[in-house]
């Protein structure tokens, strides 16, 4: 097996069946397979997924229980690959399956772990534009990411990376993330970014806060290590006022303490919300990754017989 097709699936009903006839036309001349992960849809995707499973050979068809979220889902697909190279893609065409042999082909040559896309103009809204900036500039302080890499979710991913990804159990991951702890071998292509065919973006104002929250407390100590100087500063701050203070009291004039100790409460009660806040991720983050959340249920697998699900 050549390579392996990962879909998150989520509300596609429409388009399922055409994207897999296109996998078909596209990839004819090599060996490969289609892995579907079928997301809590509330449409009929599940019904069609089970369908294109039960026509096709090639085609895993899985079903989570509900609603988990692109990485949980891609992570529970890259679970069931086999090939020796794993390509992940959306299902609303605005990544063309055509640009597929791009990816294969510049992973072979130069001999990569990972293969990312990139676009010479994208076709998302405004507001995911500019949510995919953020992210990136996140990323390239906290993972240590090349300044112009766009971390793209249509990538490729050698197999023995994908066989270190999936030793990751927590509930929160990001694929991203997770290469970067195991591979800096990256390449990058230019491909085709079209307009979504059917539907519209499942990708909220709120998805895009939880991925912010994600990148920043589960793969990166940098804020709580940012505040040690910031603690160590306003202490130092503080002694210094103190010792102002202090020679006021001796000189003159007399500071009102009354002002000074209003505003040295109201300061210090903000830097404290704002540490416990940022102690308060960590804490929460750590506590539901042991708590033995899953990262995914699997309702359906058409790999594993009728009888044992």
């Amino acid at each position: 097996m050549l390579l392996s097709i990962v879909i998150p699936v989520y509300n596609s009903e429409k388009s399922l069946e055409t994207l897999v006839d296109r996998l078909q036309r596209v990839l004819s001349t090599i060996a490969y397979e289609v892995v579907l992960i079928n997301d809590g849809s509330r449409d009929g995707s599940e019904r069609v997924g089970k369908m294109l499973a039960e026509r096709h050979s090639h085609v895993k068809f899985l079903s989570l229980r509900r609603n988990f979220g692109e990485f949980n889902a891609v992570m529970c697909g890259l679970n069931w690959i086999q090939g020796k190279y794993c390509v992940i893609i959306d299902d609303d065409f605005q990544n063309p399956p055509e640009e597929i042999l791009k990816l294969l082909d510049t992973a072979e040559k130069g001999d990569y772990d990972v293969v990312y896309t990139y676009y010479q103009k994208k076709e998302h809204a405004a507001y995911r534009n500019l949510g995919s900036k953020l992210v990136n500039w996140m990323t390239t302080f906290l993972l240590e990411k090349p300044k112009d890499l766009y971390l793209s979710s249509f990538k490729l991913i050698r197999k023995e990376v994908v066989s270190e990804i999936v030793k990751y159990k927590g509930p929160y991951p990001y694929i991203d993330g997770l290469i970067f702890r195991y591979t800096r071998n990256i390449g990058t292509v230019l491909v085709e970014h079209r307009k979504r065919e059917d539907g519209a973006s499942n990708y909220t104002w709120k998805k895009l806060i939880s991925l912010f929250l994600n990148i920043l407390f589960c793969y990166s100590a940098l804020p709580i290590r940012f505040f040690v100087p910031v603690g160590l500063s306003f202490l130092a701050l503080g002694i210094l006022l103190l010792l102002y203070l202090a020679g006021q009291w001796i000189i003159g004039p007399d500071p009102k303490g009354w002002q000074v100790v209003t505003a040295t409460l109201i300061f210090m009660g903000g830097l404290q919300l704002l540490l416990l806040s940022v102690l308060g991720e960590y804490i929460g983050k750590s506590f539901m990754a042991e708590s033995g959340q899953p990262q995914y249920v699997i309702k359906f697998n058409s790999t594993l017989p009728d009888d044992s699900q």
